[in-house]
């Protein structure tokens, strides 16, 4: 177990050591580089998930060029001398894609999944101006909706791979929250925050520890269906999976574990009438 994890950092560490900055301070990665530190031997053998990963980029509405740049890579040779050779300069979206489309098998690639994930998310919620002009509890409003939707889907998929009841369905979300707050359930959660009987704990969660929740719902449904995982027990432990891993990377980012954030002064149903009065008084 120690092993594995050792195995998990030391590859966060090579995505970081490999990470460049452009004059303007942007950052990218190499792709010759990446094909190494991915574990592809040979570049050929890397420009199939290139190129699957630029048609998810197009498909998702974004500008392929923005994210694939074309250039080329100083290369090194048995000889001790380097050699130009044709690369692109990847964004952290890019890289993302890539790993996404990558050999899930390989240890690297899993690891690569969760790494530019979380970068990627992060990422994005800094460069919303708007998000971040918000105030804490119209965050935590804005990503408890969020989570609603996207629980939604979890629903969804979750059926498919064979959770039927509200019972099962029960059972397969304690797994997810088991995972990321190690070991502690929703009943677990709901003490150990101090809750009163009729309060949610999503409704009592801080924004930091709803985006870790919200992380752990989308990507416990793309698995889901991406590797068309069938069966309640498989679906279980996937959720438990994701939820471990998402709980390994906030360690290793050095964050605060989910369970010992603050919890709120105000419930965010109490919060949102209050958005709500404020939004009608300005109305009038």
């Amino acid at each position: 177990m120690m092993k594995h994890t050792n195995i998990e950092i030391k590859h966060h560490q090579t995505f970081e050591s490999i990470k460049q900055l452009d004059k303007n301070g942007t950052e990218f990665w190499m792709a010759r580089q990446l094909a190494k530190i991915l574990d592809y031997s040979e570049y050929r053998n890397f420009l199939p998930v290139i190129n699957k990963a630029q048609k998810a980029c197009a498909n998702s509405g974004q500008i392929v060029d923005n994210h694939f740049v074309e250039m080329h890579e100083m290369v090194p040779l048995g000889s001790g001398a380097e050699r130009r050779m044709e690369s692109y300069a990847l964004s952290r979206y890019a890289c993302y894609l890539i790993v996404q489309n990558g050999d899930p098998l390989k240890p690297v690639i899993a690891n690569g999944q969760t790494y530019f994930a979380m970068q990627t998310r992060r990422q994005e919620l800094a460069d919303d101006e708007s998000f971040q002009r918000l105030q804490e509890n119209e965050k935590r409003l804005f990503l408890r909706r969020e989570m609603k939707e996207h629980n939604k889907k979890l629903v969804e998929a979750a059926q498919k791979a064979g959770i039927e009841s509200n019972l099962d369905f029960a059972i397969f979300q304690n797994h997810g929250y088991q995972g990321l707050y190690g070991g502690l359930d929703a009943k677990g959660i709901h003490a150990h925050k101090g809750l009163k009987k009729n309060q949610q704990i999503l409704d009592n969660m801080g924004s930091t520890e709803l985006a870790a929740n919200l992380f752990r719902a989308t990507q416990t449904e793309e698995k889901l269906r991406r590797e068309n995982i069938q069966g309640k027990d498989k679906a279980n432990n996937t959720h438990y999976e994701v939820g471990k891993k998402v709980r390994q990377t906030i360690k290793e980012l050095g964050g605060t574990m989910p369970e010992n954030l603050p919890t709120p002064d105000e419930d965010l149903k109490k919060v949102e009438k209050q958005i709500n009065s404020q939004k009608k008084l300005k109305r009038k």
